[in-house]
């Protein structure tokens, strides 16, 4: 008896190490293919430039309005070829340095790469619900929480004051504009909050709602004088402090 238990024992373990190898190879793998993939991409990002007779900006601080162009010829090449692709966004001192893309849904991005091929990275996504030229009040994006930091894998890192208070920009560029994301709030919060994952909000009560909603749920809150009639940015991604939780990032976006 004691030797088939041992046996069953021995087979448990068997089967679950290998698994554990197998699915660690799968994450190496799908690390190294992101990894790849990004750095072609790379070559898409938008620069801001710096006239020669202004020093440049601090990276935390807002950048000054006659320091980048209105318009991204790299935003247009990368829809030339990646006809879904909207913008890219950037976060000085984390590895969220991506295109961003929206489809006719918010799933079929989710593990496919910008050539609708498998990869379980994913990519980027806006709520199919938005506006690609980010007119709405609250625009969505989508992104995984990667255990290696890439996608939105180190959104967590303002979960932490300090972090939070030093890093306070982010800049999204599309076709045609170029935005400053000034950050104000980070929350921590179920999949099915309706009013922070809500893009149709369009009505001045409703934005008034949604800021005093993300301001009493905030981890993290600084007032920067944010107003209904302001275009939000949310920047989501899994969180794992609960089940089923996610965390947000909310910026305000403001033209440059």
């Amino acid at each position: 008896m004691k030797k088939i238990v041992f046996s069953v024992i021995a087979i448990v373990l068997f089967v679950t190490l290998t698994f554990s190898i197998i699915q660690l190879r799968l994450i190496q793998s799908s690390g190294a293919e992101e990894a790849a993939l990004h750095k072609q991409l790379m070559e898409y990002k938008p620069e801001l430039t710096v006239s020669a007779s202004e020093p440049a900006p601090p990276a935390l601080e807002p950048v000054s309005p006659a320091s980048t162009p209105k318009g991204n010829q790299n935003i247009l090449d990368l829809q030339a070829k990646y006809p879904d692709a909207v913008g890219w966004i950037t976060i000085p001192n984390t590895n969220v340095d991506y295109p961003f893309v929206q489809a006719k849904d918010n799933s079929y991005y989710l593990r496919r790469d910008l050539d609708g091929k498998t990869l379980s990275a994913g990519t980027l996504f806006m709520d199919y619900r938005n506006s690609a030229d980010l007119s709405g009040f609250n625009t969505i994006i989508y992104g995984h929480n990667m255990k290696n930091g890439s996608m939105f894998g180190t959104l967590k890192d303002f979960d932490d004051q300090t972090f939070f208070d030093a890093n306070q920009t982010g800049t999204v560029f599309i076709a045609n504009k170029t935005y400053a994301i000034e950050f104000f709030a980070y929350i921590v919060l179920k999949a099915d909050d309706s009013s922070i994952y809500d893009p149709s909000v369009s009505d001045p009560l409703d934005e008034t709602a949604f800021l005093a909603h993300a301001k009493s749920a905030a981890r993290y809150y600084r007032d920067i004088g944010v107003t209904a009639g302001d275009h939000i940015l949310t920047l989501s991604t899994c969180d794992y402090e609960f089940n089923d939780a996610r965390m947000v990032l909310l910026g305000r976006l403001k033209e440059i």
